[in-house]
């Protein structure tokens, strides 16, 4: 009886961090599509980056939906092993292009969407991190705790590049959005090592 109860809990706690994963990956679809008329209309390197990290995440989400649903190992480490590679790419395009702005001072311009989209990303994130963690923790499945953990890191990027807009836009300081994209590039690095070195969980 006890046994029934615990698979029942299981059951409902996995569709739960299924429902959390689904999310991420849906708002994170719908962020490229804005992010990407964003960072065109305001020429910004730092939400062009924001968007291919999106991009990127989508793959990770992904990865948490199959192991959630009982996909093999070795599936999940080939897919484990792509997404390192977009990581990768990300920070060359994001190296290359924030120093090409800062060494030709490049204006960026002022982006309301930008400002607007990224401010409620980094709430969104922070909310849906809080709910993996909890689910996570309940199902003693580190899988999903380390995506938690990506998630909150989402929302501290959409922060970063939010603070970069907002300098940018209130203060004039345009090298803003540069350092944002550097700020992408540390996090993409970061994500390279512990993949390809086995540190990532998911």
């Amino acid at each position: 009886m006890v046994t029934s109860a615990d698979d029942t809990a299981r059951r409902a706690l996995t569709r739960r961090g299924m429902t959390l994963e689904r999310l991420t990956l849906g708002w994170n679809v719908i962020g490229i599509v804005v992010l990407a008329v964003a960072a065109v209309s305001a020429r910004s390197v730092a939400l062009a980056g924001f968007g291919l990290d999106s991009l990127i995440e989508i793959g990770a989400s992904a990865v948490v939906i199959w192991e959630l649903s009982g996909t093999g190992e070795e599936r999940r480490r080939r897919a484990l092993r792509l997404i390192g590679v977009g990581f990768a790419l990300l920070a060359v395009y994001l190296l290359a292009q924030s120093t090409w702005v800062l060494a030709t001072g490049f204006r960026p311009r002022h982006s309301a969407l930008g400002i607007a989209w990224t401010a409620v990303t980094a709430v969104v994130m922070f909310a849906l991190a809080a709910g993996k963690a909890r689910t996570g923790e309940a199902l003693d499945n580190p899988v999903l705790r380390t995506e938690g953990r990506v998630t909150l890191i989402d929302g501290l990027l959409a922060a970063a590049v939010l603070l970069g807009l907002l300098l940018n836009s209130l203060a004039g300081l345009w090298w803003a959005d540069a350092a944002a994209g550097y700020v992408l590039v540390c996090y993409a690095v970061r994500e390279v090592r512990d993949i390809f070195t086995g540190e990532h969980e998911i």
